[in-house]
């Protein structure tokens, strides 16, 4: 009831926090304090952060070579709501306050309760006000969360109008510019997948390896990390990915540093196997893909 009384309004949400020194059983303990916050609050809307803090059977040094290093100690963490929204979002926002320190974690959606083990929760003065702005920001919602703000852009608003600066090529197309000599500027196909998209799908034997990450800082000819081929702003780069998609947005993304030519394959590397153009085997056999 303590916790319930020391709660807090916010944006008509029952939050609160609570943390409490280790027992025997912290999870036993820490889901009663939990049901009955949610017993006492079925008829209203809540989010509650419960943990235990302090040494427990789990607590040893952090280095088993070194006497000297400081103790460590797995605390019990429970988070209960009366909405799977408000539920999901301090589980992830959890996640991000507390990086590399939660070693275990389980949802009780019959619940509506996360359960995760926390290394030193409490220990640093940090932690407190931390779970303060996870269940404060988790219950908090704008005035319609479902219209965009004024100027974004949805991600196939950003596609289309990157297509439109493009000449893109069809698979067969791009394959007899590189074999020809239409182009009096250098041509390069430009692979930008990641290993293991290529390692399951194959790839285009000759094509430059350059993943998405990297693309603008190899092929831009002002920066000290392009490669030693990007002398020039008249480059041609036609860039494929699996089916065609990011590697338009890729493509006009060069074409903002300069590089005019650049454009890319229509259906990526999926249209150009189906078109019976040459490719690489994948390195990971079709039996093994599970």
């Amino acid at each position: 009831m303590r916790t319930i009384l020391k709660g807090k309004i916010e944006n008509g949400v029952k939050i609160g926090v609570y943390l409490t020194f280790s027992k025997s059983d912290d999870v036993s303990f820490l889901k009663r304090v939990a049901n009955v916050i949610q017993e006492h609050l079925f008829l209203q809307e809540h989010l509650f952060a419960i943990g235990t803090t302090g040494a427990n059977a789990s607590t040893q040094p952090s280095s088993p070579v070194d006497p000297n290093a400081a103790l460590r100690t797995v605390n019990s963490f429970i988070i209960c709501a009366s909405s799977f929204d408000h539920l999901d979002r301090a589980r992830l926002l959890s996640g991000s306050k507390f990086l590399g320190r939660i070693v275990s974690a389980k949802d009780d959606l019959d619940a509506r309760q996360w359960v995760a083990g926390v290394l030193d929760l409490g220990v640093h003065p940090y932690d407190g006000d931390a779970l303060w702005d996870v269940v404060r920001k988790s219950v908090r919602s704008s005035a319609d969360p479902f219209v965009p703000p004024t100027g974004s852009r949805s991600a196939d608003e950003m596609l289309a109008e990157a297509r439109v600066h493009l000449n893109r090529l069809t698979p067969q197309q791009a394959y007899d510019e590189l074999r020809g000599s239409m182009i009096d500027a250098p041509a390069f196909l430009v692979d930008i997948r990641p290993a293991a998209q290529r390692d399951m799908e194959g790839g285009i034997g000759g094509s430059l390896i350059i993943e998405r990450t990297e693309l603008e800082w190899r092929f831009d000819p002002r920066s000290d990390s392009r490669l030693a081929i990007v002398d020039r702003y008249d480059v041609r780069v036609i860039v494929f990915c699996q089916e065609g998609y990011s590697s338009s947005l890729a493509a006009f993304s060069l074409q903002l540093l300069g590089l005019y030519n650049a454009t890319d394959i229509i259906g990526g590397f999926a249209a150009w196997r189906a078109a019976g153009l040459p490719v690489d085997a994948p390195s990971i056999p079709q039996y093994r893909r599970r």
